[in-house]
């Protein structure tokens, strides 16, 4: 009979939560496949829809949710021709961490020519005391097609819960043919119920999102998005190619609605049902 003994961790540290997504997806015959897959850790994916048009893949954290030393890292690859919708089983919920351990995520997607990414994640739920350090960054070929969200909340308003203290750092990049197409970051510490009061910040806001839509002729776009805008949103176009919208709201659910027809308008699709539910 095996000795099964408890693991003994040093008394400095703590126990902490690892996951690795790594996968890949093909056009073959006209339609999309998964090529490669490999999950390790408290991270999975599950797969609805393994072939079709379009791939989805739903992101799974086993640990539920993201606390003080945990890393995450997700890589995915799209290639030529391919269609990948990648979104998570539920909205993540980062919790209390100490200063010099913040929760990590670590996000690398790369399109190939013709290919179409869509990441759909749910909200980012930041609770009291909560440290989140988040890096996405998208390669593309001049063809693909990009279209990203990141919805992020201030606590359960609900629920009563305020945001006393926490750390939020944040950095999106996007390259397309190997040139910066768009960058983006955010570093919020200390008070964050009181940044977000602050009228050139958040004006009282307590959730806020970006989207960004990188692809060939989106000029068409921009008139019929901000007709859709609530006056808390705005739509730009710093560049051919590139749509940007960013949206505050007073909590996740009004939030929501401004997102699911703005998503939709843009994927020209339903979002994937967990964004229903």
């Amino acid at each position: 009979m095996t000795d099964l003994r408890p693991i003994d961790f040093p008394r400095d540290t703590q126990p902490r939560s690892i996951g690795e997504l790594h996968l890949s997806v093909t056009a073959r015959d006209g339609a999309t496949g998964l090529d490669d897959l490999r999950q390790a850790g408290a991270l999975k994916a599950l797969f609805p829809t393994a072939r079709g048009p379009w791939v989805t893949a739903v992101c799974v954290n086993t640990g539920g949710g993201i606390a003080g030393g945990d890393r995450f890292a997700i890589d995915a690859r799209v290639g030529p021709g391919a269609s990948l919708v990648m979104t998570t089983q539920a909205a993540e919920r980062i919790y209390r961490a100490a200063a010099a351990s913040p929760g990590r995520l670590d996000t690398r997607l790369e399109v190939g020519a013709g290919g179409a990414l869509h990441w759909l994640p749910q909200e980012t739920i930041l609770f009291d005391g909560a440290r989140l350090r988040r890096r996405l960054t998208v390669e593309m070929a001049p063809t693909a097609r990009v279209l990203l969200v990141e919805p992020l909340v201030f606590g359960r308003h609900a629920r009563g819960e305020i945001l006393r203290s926490g750390a939020f750092s944040d950095r999106i990049r996007l390259r397309r043919d190997g040139r910066e197409l768009f960058r983006d970051g955010c570093d919020m510490a200390g008070d964050l119920a009181a940044i977000m009061q602050r009228p050139g910040i958040g004006g009282g806001a307590g959730a806020m999102a970006f989207v960004v839509l990188a692809a060939p002729q989106v000029e068409g776009y921009l008139a019929p998005i901000r007709a859709m805008l609530p006056q808390s949103a705005g739509a730009s176009m710093p560049q051919p190619g590139l749509l940007v919208i960013r949206a505050l709201a007073e909590d996740g659910f009004a939030l929501r609605a401004i997102l699911i027809p703005v998503l939709e308008r843009l994927s020209g699709a339903p979002l994937p049902p967990v964004w229903r539910f």
